[in-house]
């Protein structure tokens, strides 16, 4: 048991910069859409209004400031310590998942804010993890062991979930997924 654990503590800890930056963009967001407004050659928006430079940029932020945060208080010994590379790719590529998910939502034809089960609760970890190990291999592998990823996969939609309405509870987000 305290081995489950120590393994759901240490995939938290491992990827608290991602999980920072995806709602914080939403705090953050408003104003100026990445797309800036224009369409893909199918005639819909590339991505739509609920991407935006200022939740880019603000999530992007929080996530580097935990990651900093936790390269002063390496409180897990067992782990690699935080690589300023490593913070930068897991908050920049969890926001940069969402985005290439959005993208693909258009396209398939989902609405703004419409459900795709478990994409919808993956794709900031999909985009952190395939950044995160092509730009610092080394640190991802040393640390996301098998046991650490499935914990993540695992953990995600349930803290997915619960942030999501939590931010619908304090008007930050329209639907509660």
């Amino acid at each position: 048991m305290v081995e489950i654990i120590n393994v759901v503590i240490g995939a938290v800890w491992l990827m608290l910069p991602a999980y920072i930056a995806n709602p914080t963009a939403v705090v953050f967001g408003g104003g100026t859409p990445l797309d800036l407004g224009k369409n893909w050659r199918d005639g819909r928006r590339i991505l739509g209004n609920g991407k935006t430079i200022r939740g880019l940029i603000g999530g992007t932020a929080c996530g580097i400031i935990i990651g900093l945060i936790q390269i002063q208080l390496p409180l897990f010994p067992n782990f690699a310590r935080f690589t300023y590379i490593a913070i930068i790719t897991l908050s920049f590529g969890a926001l940069l998942g969402y985005i290439v998910k959005s993208f693909f939502k258009r396209r398939l034809g989902f609405a703004r804010g419409a459900q795709f089960p478990l994409v919808d609760q993956l794709d900031f970890v999909a985009g952190a993890w395939v950044l995160t190990y092509i730009f610092d291999p080394q640190w991802f592998t040393s640390n996301f062991t098998f046991e650490i990823i499935i914990a993540v996969l695992i953990l995600t939609p349930v803290l997915h979930r619960i942030t999501n309405i939590f931010g619908y509870y304090i008007k930050l987000k329209k639907e509660p997924w």
